[in-house]
């Protein structure tokens, strides 16, 4: 690192760096190399679709003029052991029966892509049974045609705009306010054995009085209760919201002491149960920017990669006897020169990994691990993504292709990805560190046009590597 660090800040005489950092007797020899490698574009087709984000919506892609739409599906979370007031608390009732007040499904975002004052319309689907983690679900499953939605169960519409106009603007002001899309339940609800109840929420509560065990964990609330839900962009065009929270919420009303309150009881769908986004994209739309070979792409969602071929051998075989001490790699970002009110923006984050590790290593929730796989986010000094140091992915991929471990003909292929890395902030000594605990694909808008491809004008991608070696004695 010291070394790297060193030769980061000096220009091209290195010669004597050696004398500063070993003694005399074990002089360090050093030296640069330069390769060009090569890059194209490719389809990512489909993705994992499990993520933290849901994205609803559908918009016109402005370089493509193709649309793309994404739909979500969600599970709500219960805390372990959850219980209802007791039955003789709750005064909510109708001829005698408990009921709930009202039920709604609120699904918050805190950003989105397009037109805010757009007129959209979804269609929440009631789950038939829950999506498990047997299994990765793509971003082009289909729930409904692999019978995961209720046939006869809620199908409710619901018109919105993201900015919601009935919201008084003192609300709206609020720091803590979080603008959401709210679809009412309220409507008299019949379950899968034939029984009908007041609302969804009544159904929720009664439930609850058939056996609590139902809601002892979020397992057991998915399986007897709730599969869960799943949110269709059903009609217009122009935005696309990033939804961070979905909450299932029940009003009722229960006594104390006299008086009476209204209560309110949430399941959220958090990380504790599954999300996944359904995609839709124009392939044939995709594939012409593809075909563009005067440079690369960075698409989502599930939309296009950026392919790297890593002159390996080339670099190994042509310096025996050295070590690789550093290489780095940088992607110049080419400005989206395209007019328009909502160009999609570029990717703020890429994940650089083998292109045979392209789906396990989503599949098993891996973490970027600075030595086969890599993140970067975009500079807003230099317009790049830059990755500072890939040399152990280099070795790496050098000596599985030596050791003949398997390898295909992609063995010295990368890929650039574009992800959500999500982090944690621990005190340390006084400093905050951030910790990469979590990296998923990025579902969200985004396009990112690179120089490379085959005929490329803007100048070749470069791979700067640094040598070293013991002198002779």
């Amino acid at each position: 690192m010291i070394l790297a660090n060193a030769l980061a800040a000096c220009d091209s005489t290195t010669d004597t760096l050696g004398n500063s950092l070993t003694e005399d007797i074990d002089q360090l020899i050093i030296s640069t190399d330069t390769f060009a490698v090569e890059t194209r574009s490719i389809a990512a087709k489909s993705v994992l679709g499990r993520n933290t984000i849901g994205h609803i919506g559908r918009m016109k892609d402005p370089e493509t003029g193709a649309l793309v739409t994404s739909d979500f599906m969600t599970q709500f979370h219960t805390i372990d052991n959850y219980k209802f007031p007791e039955a003789d608390e709750i005064v909510s009732k109708k001829d005698g029966a408990i009921i709930a007040d009202s039920c709604e499904i609120r699904l918050f975002y805190e950003t989105f892509s397009g037109d805010s004052l757009a007129t959209m319309t979804l269609t929440a689907y009631e789950m038939d049974k829950p999506m498990l983690e047997d299994k990765p679900y793509y971003s082009d499953f289909d729930l409904g045609k692999e019978g995961f939605l209720r046939e006869d169960g809620i199908q409710q519409n619901k018109n919105y705009t993201l900015y919601d106009k009935t919201v008084a603007d003192s609300v709206r002001s609020q720091q803590n306010y979080i603008p959401y899309i709210r679809i009412p339940l309220n409507k008299a609800y019949t379950d899968k054995n034939g029984k009908r109840y007041h609302n969804y929420g009544t159904y929720i509560m009664h439930k609850y009085l058939e056996n609590p065990a139902f809601f002892k964990d979020s397992y057991a609330f998915m399986s007897n209760v709730c599969p869960g839900f799943f949110f269709k962009s059903t009609a217009g065009i122009g935005s696309m919201a990033n939804i961070s929270m979905s909450h299932l919420v029940i009003y009722y009303r229960i006594k104390e002491n006299d008086s009476i309150y209204n209560a309110v009881t949430t399941f959220a769908g958090t990380d504790e149960v599954l999300q996944t986004t359904h995609v839709s994209n124009n392939q044939n739309a995709l594939q012409q920017m593809i075909d563009d070979d005067s440079r690369t792409y960075i698409k989502s969602p599930a939309g296009i990669f950026t392919e790297i071929s890593l002159p390996i051998e080339e670099i190994m075989e042509n310096h025996a006897g050295e070590k690789v001490n550093a290489a780095k790699i940088s992607f110049k970002r080419l400005n989206n020169t395209l007019i328009s009110a909502h160009k999609f923006p570029p990717a703020s984050t890429i994940l650089m990994l083998p292109v045979d590790s392209m789906y396990t290593f989503f599949e098993k929730k891996s973490i970027a691990d600075n030595k086969t796989s890599f993140v970067a986010t975009l500079s807003a000094t230099d317009n790049t993504y830059t990755f500072n140091n890939i040399s152990t992915l280099i070795a790496h991929l050098y000596n599985k292709k030596k050791n003949g471990e398997n390898c295909s003909e992609n063995w010295n292929k990368v890929v650039l990805v574009p992800v959500v890395a999500t982090y944690t902030t621990i005190q340390s000594n006084g400093l905050s560190v951030k910790i990469l605990n979590k990296v998923t694909h990025d579902m969200g808008i985004s396009s990112t046009s690179l120089v490379g491809g085959k005929n490329n004008p803007n100048g070749e991608v470069n791979l700067s590597v640094i040598y070293t070696k013991y002198a002779e004695r």
